[in-house]
């Protein structure tokens, strides 16, 4: 049985960048919308302090690493327009996830891992 895995990410958004920012993060999302079923995305903005938060939820580790393969274009269109000052991740990724976490660790972004205690999901049952 698979656990799911959230990922919620913290963005600064750039300044003069907001509308960049929100149009790229709506490509993302469409794309998305259409190529990866196996994910739950939402985002978040809050334009007076220029922050975005990014909630992701994915059925388990291999679910991130084919979301990271498929969209990792759109996720660099997005990432231009801002610094990750921090990731808060719950569950329990596996080293292929955490190799990658690592990547952004080293640009300055501060990840937290959360393993999973207990906890009540019905994305298994999705297909």
């Amino acid at each position: 049985m698979s656990v799911p895995i959230i990922f919620i990410t913290n963005f600064q958004i750039e300044n003069g960048a907001l509308e960049k920012f929100k149009e790229a993060v709506r490509k993302s999302m469409d794309f998305l919308e259409t190529n990866s079923p196996q994910l739950m995305a939402e985002v978040c903005i809050d334009e007076n302090e220029m922050r975005a938060h990014g909630v992701q939820v994915h059925r388990d580790s291999e679910s991130i690493l084919a979301h990271w393969q498929l969209a990792e274009p759109h996720m660099r269109a997005v990432m231009q327009y801002t610094t990750t000052p921090r990731i808060d991740i719950y569950g329990q990724p596996n080293e292929a996830v955490m190799v990658g976490m690592r990547r952004l660790s080293s640009q300055g972004a501060v990840i937290s891992v959360s393993p999973r205690f207990v906890g009540n999901s019905r994305l298994s049952d999705i297909e």
